[in-house]
């Protein structure tokens, strides 16, 4: 049986919004799949009552503590010991859980992800990446997203690796295809880490370790003409997810829906995984709603039995 932890208390809406995505994501979630619920039990129920739905459905692990997104994450990971977050990890670490997903804070989750189930072995730093639609109808991987905005070099190249292997694993694309995010795509382009990742990135198709493209232009991700997954640093990451939003936003406003725009509605992403890391977690936007709850629940699902955490420590061996 796959067991997924949801945080019920995280999120600008919760825990409302939580139960109700977790309801609406019994019957899309495989038949062996439980999804394991954290927070305040009587809440929790109460939620569960009036959506009519037998909490027997669930598993419920009360938690008495919650944190908030005011709250410094390590000193609240230290002092809320009995929080949905902390209890959460806590059980992922043990393998009571085989996957958790929360849209609370992500300092705190980050905490959770760093310092209770740690990074895979070999890694530098873990990375949050994001699927993007494209024209193509092929999703593009592009990371990192904002974890990290400074990267050194080697950071970079590791990011092609984590990136080659997600997009392989979870996303099922046949030897992807791997990118520098750049302002040319010629390979005397770029600052000096941009230029230095490029000669790093270059040994990757000698050694066999991922299939090294060259740069891609920000014109070109949304093609999936070039590459299937975008390496970039956090500052940079964040600016184009943050510009694709700002874009999706103003046009569902002025033309008629279509599926390239919608694709880009976090609602129907549901969360941004953390790469890097020995178990699989996933981050929601804050203000998710109910559709975004089950689409980041099943997201968790997709990312555990991919295989993606076994392949990608051999990938680090």
């Amino acid at each position: 049986m796959i067991r997924i932890g949801l945080d019920a208390m995280g999120g600008d809406f919760a825990p409302e919004a939580a139960v109700r995505g977790a309801v609406m994501a019994l019957d899309a979630v495989g038949s062996d799949t439980r999804v394991v619920l954290y927070g305040d039990e009587s809440r929790i129920r109460a939620l569960l009552a009036e959506e009519g739905c037998d909490a027997e459905r669930f598993d419920i692990v009360a938690t008495s503590q919650t944190i908030d997104m005011g709250d410094h994450p390590v000193r609240a990971f230290q002092k809320k010991s009995d929080s949905s977050i902390v209890v959460g990890f806590r059980h992922l670490a043990e393998g009571a859980i085989d996957g958790f997903a929360s849209a609370g804070s992500t300092g705190a989750m980050m905490v959770g992800s760093t310092q209770v189930v740690r990074v895979v072995n070999g890694v530098i730093r873990p990375t949050i990446a994001i699927a993007i639609p494209t024209v193509s109808g092929k999703p593009v991987l592009i990371l990192d997203v904002g974890l990290n905005v400074d990267c050194k070099p080697d950071v970079l190249e590791q990011y092609a690796l984590i990136g080659s292997v997600y997009a392989s694993s979870v996303l099922g694309v046949e030897s992807p295809r791997v990118a520098l995010l750049n302002i040319g795509a010629e390979s005397t382009k770029g600052n000096l880490q941009a230029k230095a990742a490029y000669e790093l990135m270059s040994g990757a198709n000698e050694s066999g370790r991922y299939n090294f493209v060259g740069n891609v232009e920000a014109s070109s991700i949304f093609t999936s003409k070039v590459a299937d997954v975008v390496v970039c640093d956090g500052f940079v990451g964040n600016m184009v997810i943050k510009l694709a939003e700002g874009l999706y936003s103003i046009n569902s406003k002025i033309s008629s829906p279509n599926s390239f725009w919608e694709g880009m509605n976090y609602e129907h992403i549901g969360g941004t995984p953390v790469l890097g890391i020995n178990a699989p977690v996933v981050i929601g936007h804050g203000k998710s709603t109910p559709q975004a709850i089950k689409n980041m629940i099943l997201s968790t699902e997709h990312a555990i039995v991919s295989g993606m955490i076994e392949n990608l420590k051999e990938a680090f061996k």
